[in-house]
């Protein structure tokens, strides 16, 4: 069987790095299969880049322009919704050609077009989609905020436009466009939470689809714990503290929850004054030097890192990994924090209370709650039996996110859409 996974990128962000764990638990497990994306930074041989630099570009210059003047020039939200009216056809490609499963995985900014996803699904191909956010499920939103208009009759009177749109805004028309693209195309959809695949199989794009959750693998052979002061003489971190870790792309993201940690780690110091000498903040990620001088704790900002080498050492170097972010479907950096045997405390919401199993690896914090955060911080630090929370954080990885487990259920639903594709012919 061959697949060709679908994705934007081929490194950068959680849906880059899900997309190539699957690819090599794919082929791990019997399956060839490669990737192709719009920004190819390795000269791997499994991953084909779709070439013409300037014009993929263009593509995704064009897009945000055209949100740019429906957000009345203002750049907020500007990142934060599609609308896919430009992107390359890959149906031309070897690789398409030699596919026999398409898998689209997160496709945006200028990737794929409605009109490209559509030629794929026309294709005849079977086409399997991971949901790595909402966007698939609503019009042009990938996260949306509390807002249930997509459960209904479909989006409109978004609140990501100006004014919060109206019956027939921006969101309605693209909304209509998928309503017709996808309502006779079959697609089976996969979500990597259980909470996401819940969350959207109510929408009226996913009527008659088939919704099945399924989790991102990791490769425990590279994730897995090791020295923790060998770790942190690699980062020149202290080794005389407890230390905390943030981890994000960009640090400053609403989503992620820093508003929340800086709140929580205020609260640590109230009720244990002694944090602020023996515990301090490392924060890996896009902007994270912003954050000197903002906390009551020391804070040892590591930027934005690529190598994985490094990533893993981040991760054992820290005794507790805090996740507060607002919304969020299946983290990596819980996973990579878990199978490196540190246990982690998060919200409440979206997929985080699938992998924290509450006071059995980490701590599952009220939602939006920042002193339950603290309690969470300062109970794995100080109270728990450590070791058994690490040694518990590993087992859950390794039995629920392995490559095998992972690539055994992706290889069910391949044959699940081959087949539907032969009873059809």
């Amino acid at each position: 069987m061959r697949v060709l996974i679908v994705n934007t990128s081929e490194r950068t962000g959680g849906a880059a790095v899900a997309a190539n764990r699957l690819m090599e638990a794919l082929n791990n497990n019997g399956v060839k299969a490669k990737m192709m994306v719009r920004d190819k930074e390795t000269d791997s041989l499994t991953v084909a880049g779709i070439g013409g630099g300037l014009r993929q570009r263009w593509h995704f210059l064009w897009e945000r322009w055209c949100i740019f003047c429906r957000l009345h020039f203002s750049r907020k939200h500007l990142f934060e919704i599609d609308i896919a009216n430009a992107g390359t056809d890959i149906t031309g490609t070897m690789e398409f050609r030699e596919a026999d499963v398409v898998h689209l995985s997160w496709v945006n900014q200028g990737m794929l077009s409605l009109s490209g996803i559509k030629k794929i699904l026309d294709s005849g191909k079977p086409v399997v989609w991971t949901l790595h956010d909402f966007w698939p499920a609503t019009a042009i939103c990938h996260y949306p905020h509390g807002c249930k208009a997509y459960l209904s009759q479909g989006c409109h009177s978004c609140q990501y436009l100006p004014g919060h749109g109206s019956r027939h805004d921006l969101a309605h028309r693209v909304w209509k466009r998928k309503e017709r693209i996808w309502r006779s195309r079959n697609i089976i959809f996969v979500a990597c939470s259980r909470w996401l695949a819940s969350e959207v199989k109510g929408s009226g794009l996913m009527t008659g689809k088939q919704v099945v959750s399924i989790p991102n693998p990791i490769d425990t052979r590279d994730f897995h714990p090791a020295d923790k002061a060998e770790a942190r003489t690699r980062l020149s971190l202290p080794l005389d503290k407890r230390l905390v870790l943030f981890v994000s792309q960009r640090t400053t993201d609403k989503r992620k929850g820093m508003d929340y940690m800086l709140k929580a780690c205020e609260r640590l110091a109230e009720v244990r004054p002694e944090a602020k000498a023996d515990t301090a903040v490392v924060i890996l990620g896009g902007h994270s030097d912003e954050f000197v001088g903002r906390l009551p704790l020391d804070v040892y900002p590591i930027g934005y890192v690529s190598g994985q080498e490094k990533i893993i050492d981040v991760y054992n170097a820290a005794d507790v990994f805090v996740l507060p972010s607002l919304e969020d479907n299946l983290p990596n950096t819980v996973m990579e924090a878990m199978a490196c045997g540190v246990p982690c405390v998060g919200f409440n919401t979206g997929g985080v209370p699938e992998m924290i199993d509450h006071r059995k690896d980490g701590y599952v914090a009220a939602y939006k709650d920042a002193d339950d955060l603290a309690e969470g911080m300062r109970w794995v630090l100080c109270e728990a039996d450590y070791a058994g929370l690490s040694r518990n954080a590993v087992h859950k990885v390794s039995t629920s996110y392995s490559q095998q487990s992972v690539a055994i259920k992706y290889i069910e639903v391949y044959n699940q859409a081959l087949a539907y594709r032969h009873y059809r012919l």
